[in-house]
């Protein structure tokens, strides 16, 4: 486990997740997308199908997918894409200094729906290291260990909708 998470696709999107959607969490249906004015729903088996097969059988879905940024077949394999992973190590990294600033940094607009930044951290920390139980970790198994909703917070809220995971520790 690296404190270099900007080269890794599984935290970027993870974390980042699908820029402009709200929340994320794959463990329950639906998964709620927010994109403008409108929310929408998707269940976990059309989530599921684009994991699968790549094929997008939801309009929210979709609406989530295109307000990302990103290219679909993109953030479809970096949700998917599994990494062999030492538990042991990942939960001293994420217990030490470095990883519970990491954890403030990716939870800085990446939030709880209900109870916002009081529980961020506990909560990521707790889904990430659920995942990696087995000894392998996901964006999608990230998702779906986690123990509430996540969504990303937009413009306007006190991060700007901002994910500063990636920014240099000096800003």
């Amino acid at each position: 486990w690296s404190s270099d998470v900007c080269s890794s696709d599984l935290l970027l999107a993870a974390l980042i997740g699908l820029s402009g959607t709200a929340p994320l969490r794959a463990a329950e249906p639906p998964i709620r997308w927010s994109s403008g004015g409108a929310v929408w729903s998707t269940s976990q088996s059309a989530f599921d199908t684009f994991l699968r097969t790549g094929e997008i059988t939801d309009r929210g879905l979709a609406a989530g997918l295109a307000a990302s940024g990103w290219p679909v077949d993109q953030l479809r394999a970096a949700l998917s894409k599994t990494y062999s992973v030492d538990f042991l190590a990942v939960s001293r990294f994420l217990y030490s200094d470095a990883g519970e600033r990491f954890l403030r940094r990716a939870t800085t607009s990446y939030v709880p729906y209900d109870a916002k930044h009081s529980t961020a951290v506990q909560a990521l920390r707790s889904a990430i290291l659920r995942d990696a139980t087995d000894g392998t970790i996901s964006s999608v198994g990230i998702m779906r260990a986690l123990p509430t909703a996540f969504r990303l917070s937009g413009p306007g809220s006190p991060s700007g909708g901002e994910q500063p995971i990636c920014r240099s520790e000096e800003h």
